[in-house]
């Protein structure tokens, strides 16, 4: 997979971690062509890990199904 320009990456975090500055989350961009983009939210110019939508879909329904649950 080729290198995503993630300088147009409109990132959205998860309401339930609150608005605190260094809360840990995650963070999602799902603006850009053909990928969904996923950062930590505590260290915004880290790495990214990219998906395809498949990838990004079968991902949300796992967890909507409770498979990663503890």
């Amino acid at each position: 997979m080729e290198e995503t320009d993630m300088s147009k990456a409109d990132w959205h975090k998860a309401t339930a971690s609150g608005d605190q500055v260094g809360s840990g989350c995650v963070e999602v961009a799902t603006n850009l062509p053909g990928v969904v983009a996923v950062r930590d939210s505590k260290d915004p110019g880290g790495p990214v890990l990219v998906f395809t939508p498949h990838e990004w879909a079968c991902f949300l329904d796992g967890a909507t199904k409770g498979e990663f649950d503890l």
